[in-house]
């Protein structure tokens, strides 16, 4: 367990994972860990933070989504954030043919079969019946739930984030596309001020562990493999559900 300059608040412990996408059985496996983990924490809070993409390209996005629900019930307190792929699911409920595409495109058919459309009615559909029918195929509780995502946490010296933040922009002055989408002025950026920036969006073989930013999505639809980070005064160490 390594220790670091950077602080998490005092009595605080913190659970960050990675980008799911869809994979509901790698999300059960870690909040069992995570249970399992925090069982003798002598800190008064634990907080868990879900860093976005819940949805997309795995094969379980509506399950995905319900048990995230049910998390922030089991923990507390919980955030999750907002990722570039629920931003564009979220766009498409609102009508936005350009952005449903977009969507499809980036692996948002798993995502509707998931929720009950059929495979060959999808295949037949123009975007505008899939626009037209997508209202009716979200359960209104799980729009509700997208639609209160986050964009960004702050927690003592961390920040939380699901892409990274714009180098140079001061963090009350981040803008919401950055903190969704950006990918590699963010990841070559050396250093943010002291501040040590957890994210997701850009997938790497195994955790980013760095003075200045953490990076922990391994990939999961992919790989098998989720990715967590744990926080604790200046300590943090990884955990990983496996397929």
């Amino acid at each position: 367990m390594e220790q670091w300059d950077s602080l998490a608040p005092q009595g605080e412990r913190i659970y960050a994972i990675g980008d799911v996408h869809g994979r509901f059985d790698l999300l059960e496996d870690m909040l069992g860990q995570l249970e399992k983990d925090c069982r003798d924490a002598d800190a008064d809070v634990i907080r868990l933070i879900l860093l976005g993409d819940l949805i997309d390209r795995g094969p379980a996005s509506q399950a995905v989504v319900e048990r995230a629900m049910q998390a922030s019930g089991q923990f507390r307190p919980f955030h999750w954030l907002t990722g570039n792929h629920e931003e564009m699911l979220l766009a498409a409920l609102d009508g936005n043919i350009p952005a449903l595409r977009q969507f499809i495109r980036a692996g948002g058919q798993a995502c509707l079969i998931s929720y009950g459309l059929d495979p060959v009615e999808y295949q037949r559909a123009s975007l505008e019946q899939l626009s037209l029918a997508l209202p009716d195929l979200i359960p209104p509780a799980h729009q509700q739930f997208l639609r209160r995502g986050e964009d960004l946490i702050i927690r003592g010296d961390y920040v939380f984030a699901h892409a990274g933040i714009r180098p140079g922009l001061p963090i009350q002055r981040q803008r919401q596309q950055d903190l969704r989408w950006i990918r590699n002025d963010f990841l070559s950026a050396g250093h943010f001020e002291g501040l040590t920036i957890v994210h997701g969006h850009t997938i790497s073989p195994n955790p980013v562990n760095l003075r200045h930013r953490i990076g922990i999505d391994t990939g999961a639809f992919q790989t098998g493999r989720l990715s967590a980070v744990a926080l604790e005064g200046n300590r943090r160490w990884f955990l990983e559900a496996r397929a």
